[in-house]
């Protein structure tokens, strides 16, 4: 039974036995349908599930333990099981532990049967997306003005990693998806966040289209690589009959400009430019051709990260359109394809953050982005520890299960001591991010550094421990293998994460 259904369930039933704080809650499940389950999301909300969670942590758990049970294949197994998996709950609060908890139910019942098939036919999956964001997972750490859930990046992080235990290349574009949607909510004003974050939350096109409005986040450039200030990608300024010539621009008024603009539109064109005409190529991005809108860093001034501005781009702008979808090692679930801009004209009102701030969101954006993705290493390393001990207690060699070698189980203990130790650095960087600390940004780098780095090597042994069924693509640890191979590239490659650790270590010497 799908997470969404259970608490339908639980809720319903128990509305009946309650007073106002179950009227309250049908009033906010009317006003937001769909929308309620993602606790937190309003007050009626918290007052209501503060009474109800223990009784829902025990129908999960109960849920989980059935759906364990008929898995397990020897009482040795299911112990370390239950031990590897219950390492996730260690130092969280219940509302936390829900989170997790239900977000592995998710997986394991709408995502691990599929993650294979996703992969192997390069499926988009669009409707488990849209169901995400019914559970509250569309603009999860955005305010709730709009639609947000309002929760923390801790939050964030133990839903992206339960969620990756089923999928880490879908899990991964919704990571994307929601650091976009933090940036409008943070940086955007108030007519753009009222126009947008409501379809971002929902992952929804308002005109019904079969598209999902999931914003890309247009950084990387084919000459730009990890030197993100060197971009080349541009936006002029120009005015509705004004034509930019020259990076010192000559203005030039068509001759019918007093009536089409009027004097005083004339003027303000002139001077300050109606639109942005925004031409240049940007590499690996993700959702490229099916996401609906995005946002593009350009070059605005002088070269150097303070000439870099971010505007937001709808998908049927004129003059958008996008290259061929990219063949991938991993992350195939998501598309991958270049966006080019010719002549893109975009409304000077869709500049978010202000002149000359795109840098600063993106930098701003990616600390939190090195988290999420970092996640998404964890719950995949997490899922393939897992499938290890299953595989090595089925497995047999010379009369007796593989698991039984000593050298086996020293490796076995060693992932499952690296897993519990990148978790709890992970979360001390969510925790700081949350608390606006200083040392958040260099504390972000470290948890991407280690977690992925170490994810992808448990990943890698795991297969080494499968033998040659390892390398089939009937086993799922190959996918896993593939899929956070490039966790260690994005968001800053690992070789970044080291500079800025460095330049923070010998700042403060």
């Amino acid at each position: 039974m799908p997470a969404g259904q259970l608490m339908d369930m639980i809720l319903k039933d128990d509305l009946a036995a309650r007073g106002s704080a179950g009227d309250n809650l049908c009033e906010a499940q009317a006003s937001s349908p769909g929308r309620w389950a993602a606790i937190l999301h309003a007050e009626a909300r918290r007052a209501y599930l503060a009474s109800l969670v223990p009784q829902l942590l025990a129908s999960l758990k109960t849920m989980h333990s059935a759906l364990r049970n008929s898995a397990r294949s020897s009482p040795l197994i299911a112990g370390a099981r239950r031990h590897v998996a219950n390492t996730g709950l260690i130092g969280l609060d219940e509302e936390e532990s829900f989170i997790y908890d239900t977000c592995l139910s998710f997986a394991r019942e709408e995502m691990a049967p599929h993650m294979q098939a996703w992969d192997a036919d390069e499926v988009f999956p669009r409707d488990v997306l849209r169901e995400l964001a019914s559970l509250g997972y569309g603009a999860i750490y955005a305010r709730e003005e709009f639609g947000g859930s309002g929760l923390s990046r801790l939050a964030a992080s133990l839903i992206f990693e339960a969620l990756s235990t089923g999928c880490v290349s879908t899990t991964a574009y919704l990571s994307i998806h929601n650091m976009c949607a933090w940036m409008v909510d943070t940086y955007g004003n108030e007519a753009q966040r009222a126009e947008y974050l409501p379809r971002l939350a929902s992952m929804d096109v308002r005109t019904g289209l079969p598209l999902i409005d999931c914003p890309s986040a247009w950084l990387p450039e084919p000459g730009a690589g990890s030197d993100a200030a060197s971009l080349s990608t541009t936006a002029v300024r120009d005015g509705t009959c004004v034509t930019v010539c020259s990076p010192l621009p000559t203005r030039r008024l068509c001759a019918c400009a007093l009536v089409r603009l009027g004097p005083l539109r004339m003027l303000i064109g002139l001077f300050l430019g109606d639109e942005f005409v925004l031409n240049g190529t940007k590499a690996f991005i993700s959702g490229g051709g099916e996401s609906d809108v995005y946002l593009v860093m350009t070059r605005t001034g002088s070269a150097g990260a303070k000439g870099i501005s971010c505007f937001i781009v709808e998908k049927d702008t004129p003059g958008l359109s996008y290259g061929q979808k990219e063949r991938k090692l991993g992350w195939n679930s998501q598309p991958t394809r270049q966006v080019i801009m010719e002549d893109v004209r975009v409304p000077a009102s869709n500049m978010l953050g202000g002149e000359g701030k795109g840098f600063n969101i993106a930098m701003a954006g990616l600390n939190g982005g090195r988290i999420n993705i970092a996640s998404c290493s964890l719950g995949g390393a997490q899922a393939s520890l897992e499938g290890t001990l299953e595989y090595t207690s089925d497995r047999k060699q010379f009369g007796r299960a593989i698991n039984d070698n000593q050298a086996v189980q020293f490796r076995l203990a060693e992932y499952a001591t690296g897993l519990t130790a990148s978790r709890q650095m992970l979360r001390l960087a969510a925790r700081e991010l949350d608390a606006k600390s200083s040392a958040a940004p260099a504390l972000c780098a470290m948890a991407k550094l280690e977690v992925t780095d170490r994810c992808f090597d448990i990943v890698n042994g795991c297969l080494q421990l499968h033998g040659g069924y390892g390398y089939l693509k009937d086993y799922k640890i190959q996918q896993f293998l593939r899929d956070l191979r490039v966790h260690q590239i994005l968001e800053g490659t690992n070789e970044v994460m080291r500079m800025i650790i460095s330049r923070e270590l010998l700042t403060q010497a």
